[in-house]
């Protein structure tokens, strides 16, 4: 094959995949999502585990305010008041409330010492039915 054969091949075969191609490709519908307003909040408080924080939050549908509060663990309050929309994105203030402590000694180090691990069996084992012989 020459090389004139061989570029007008190349030629026929480039046209026919382009005459292949859809000529209006799938285009995805786009669907208009239903404002929903909503609002929620909870509050957690365990002070034996040392935990406390809690969430509130509402929303129009176009817009969400709310606010959220973390107990530090060097005894401050930390409040964060946020908004966000699809034009602003998310804004937060962030405030911290009381004065962080910080001891000047710390007590001894909390050891855990597990107890010995003595399994007991729950059944006895089966005796096997054959013996092996050896030759």
């Amino acid at each position: 094959m020459d090389t004139k054969s061989l570029l007008c091949l190349v030629v026929v075969i480039c046209i026919g995949l382009t005459e292949a191609r859809p000529s209006d490709p799938y285009k995805q519908q786009t669907y208009k999502e239903e404002e929903i307003p909503y609002s929620f909040n909870y509050g957690v408080r365990d002070d034996y585990a040392g935990t406390d924080f809690g969430q509130n939050e509402e929303s129009d549908g176009k817009q969400v305010q709310g606010s959220y509060t973390v107990a530090l663990p060097d005894g401050r309050k930390q409040t964060v008041t946020y908004q966000a929309d699809h034009y602003n994105g998310f804004q937060a203030n962030v405030e911290y409330y009381g004065e962080a402590q910080f001891p000047h000694e710390y007590g001894p180090p909390v050891t855990f010492k597990p107890q010995a691990y003595h399994p007991q069996p729950s059944y006895k084992p089966q005796e096997p039915l054959y013996r092996p012989t050896y030759a």
